[in-house]
């Protein structure tokens, strides 16, 4: 049994609230006529801090609830990146430093700050994105998960650069997980990460809980 008491745990999960671009919440049932608060809800499957699976890009039938617990756990590597232009490319020679001792089966988070522009107009249009080449590493190199600050890991404006990242990565077998937060309170390099997305029956993604246990440094 892991022993959290070792571990700082952070939630790297944007709260769904009335922010967070496609998602409402209605009163269903008041306590005070019915006996128990109850809301309805309205959720775009990508709102908020999220998970991709292949079928959202049609790379293949899996959908998300095919994945197992297990596939969406295990050891991640955090990974900064130096943001200082609109719609920044990543690119593998800006963070090949870094990555020396991903093995396969890890996973990456890329740490770009971006989450703290998530109130700010630029968010979405200015957001950094994945290069092809860092991409197509994180296939050869069997990246298990991709996890990014920003709601997606390519230009939002560009259907074509979209599509492609994403073809790229999924149809790799990269799990994608878009809209992290917190990431800057993390100071060990290496963390173990955990993602679960709701498990919505052919899901093409859904929204995810994600936090990240940090082994705590002694003396």
């Amino acid at each position: 049994m892991i022993n959290l008491t070792k571990y700082q745990v952070h939630d790297l999960t944007h709260t769904l609230d009335d922010r967070i671009t496609g998602f409402s919440a209605q009163p269903a049932r008041r306590l005070s006529t019915d006996g128990w608060n109850a809301q309805t809800l309205t959720i775009y499957s990508h709102a908020g801090t999220h998970m991709d699976a292949p079928y959202h890009f049609g790379v293949s039938d899996q959908t998300i609830d095919d994945f197992s617990p297990a596939e969406l756990m295990g050891k991640a590597w955090i990974v900064d990146v130096d943001v200082h232009s609109p719609k920044q490319l990543i690119r593998l020679e800006d963070v090949a430093d870094q990555l020396a001792p991903h093995r396969e089966g890890d996973s990456l988070l890329l740490r770009t700050h971006w989450s703290r522009k998530y109130d700010q107009p630029d968010f979405k249009p200015d957001l950094p994105r994945i290069s092809d080449e860092l991409a197509e590493w994180c296939v050869t190199r069997k990246v298990k998960m991709l996890g990014v600050e920003p709601l997606s890991v390519a230009d939002v404006e560009d259907l074509e650069e979209v599509t492609r990242i994403h073809r790229i990565l999924l149809s790799g077998k990269v799990i994608i997980i878009e809209g992290l937060k917190n990431l800057d309170r993390i100071n060990a390099k290496q963390v173990f990460l955990i993602a679960l997305p709701l498990k919505v029956g052919h899901g093409d993604g859904a929204p995810a809980r994600v936090v990240a246990l940090e082994e705590k440094q002694h003396g």
